[in-house]
């Protein structure tokens, strides 16, 4: 049975309310007070919380921060109930976080009206994320293990075969072999580590009051761009598709450690998805107040569809396409950006190529 809590100071309009909401099939539990409030949330853990703005030991809006920053009552639905309705009033408790506000003297049928509606809205997104969660599970089930058991089985296939003719290979079969096994472990390692780093990255957007990084930003995008460019542009044996255009260095809010992981995988995308002989293109300018890094590339492109739809464990067309990868790069790339008030942005013809540009906050 739904459960709802009302925390109000005036005895008589907090019973009136309770009687109403029990009418209407609902479990309620009544508060006096903010902290009392904040105990019986807590411990009830209501699926909707009205309250009053004005009242002692703790006023409406330090009982509003102190559930949203406890996990078990953050995503609680909140509505405030109060006779003060000037503008500032209502700006500062939506701020906070406030899902609705009504106000005094209202009806019966208007706080009706205000709970079922952030009921509802509360189950939509339950069913929203339950179905993101049960299609990740799919991508992940049908993705990640064929690209930890790929290059393991290269792996320990070179090993084998020099463990079993080491005294008939000679140095040229040796090195080719250990290439290979050199190969296949940095593919299965940047995959763990795209793995665990997705994995840590959707448990600060789930938290966000943990934060990512202490890490100071830096002021030389440009210089990091260049040099992680010919990095990779020599990992894919494809230095001469490389074009640097101006790639100027100007303050960032991203520390050294995150933008480097950003820019290696938007060039490792460009190469991996185009064909060798097309060229990549890399320029990072400073517009409007933003460090735009932008990465061209001459290959086969997205859909409009496809590009709304980058999620982690998603590669589009992978049973038409041979390649490496399980999504991860492009969807760790928005998460890192996310996190740092900056965007993705995506242009993408089938057939052409795309333009990934990364919108960095200036510092």
């Amino acid at each position: 049975m739904t459960s709802v809590l009302v925390i109000d100071d005036e005895h008589a309009l907090r019973e009136e309310i309770i009687d109403i909401l029990q009418f209407e099939g609902y479990t309620v539990i009544g508060a006096e007070n903010g902290r009392r409030g904040i105990e019986a949330a807590l411990q009830h853990q209501p699926d909707i919380i009205l309250c009053d703005i004005m009242m002692p030991e703790f006023d409406g809006y330090r009982v509003l921060l102190e559930l949203k920053v406890n996990q078990s009552t953050a995503m609680t639905p909140f509505i405030f109930m109060t006779a003060r309705a000037d503008r500032q009033d209502i700006r500062k408790g939506m701020s906070l976080g406030a899902d609705d506000y009504i106000t005094k003297p209202f009806t019966h049928s208007e706080m009706l009206s205000a709970v079922h509606t952030r009921l509802e809205k509360q189950e939509r997104l339950k069913q929203e994320a339950e179905t993101a969660v049960n299609s990740l599970r799919q991508r992940l089930v049908s993705s990640l293990p064929h690209e930890m058991r790929t290059p393991l089985v290269g792996i320990l296939g070179f090993a084998e075969l020099m463990a079993m003719d080491a005294d008939n290979l000679t140095p040229d079969q040796i090195r080719s072999m250990t290439s290979g096994i050199i190969s296949g472990g940095e593919r299965l390692h940047h995959t763990i580590e795209n793995y665990l780093l997705f994995a840590r990255l959707e448990g600060l957007v789930a938290d966000p009051v943990k934060g990512i990084s202490h890490e100071p930003g830096t002021s030389t995008p440009g210089t990091l761009a260049q040099f992680i460019a010919h990095d990779m542009a020599s990992r894919h044996e494809r230095e001469g598709d490389l074009r640097l255009g101006s790639l100027v260095n100007a303050p960032v809010t991203i520390g050294e450690t995150t933008l480097r992981k950003i820019t290696e995988e938007l060039v490792d995308n460009a190469f991996k998805f185009s064909k060798p002989g097309s060229a990549v293109e890399i320029c990072g300018q400073v517009q409007n107040g933003h460090y735009r890094l932008s990465v061209q590339d001459h290959g086969r492109g997205m859909t409009p569809e496809q590009s709304r739809h980058i999620a982690a464990f998603n590669q589009f067309d992978r049973k038409q396409y041979e390649q490496q990868g399980c999504g991860l790069g492009l969807a760790i790339t928005q998460r890192l950006l996310e996190l740092f008030n900056s965007k993705l942005e995506i242009q993408s013809v089938p057939n052409a190529g795309t333009l990934v540009t990364a919108v960095i906050k200036r510092s």
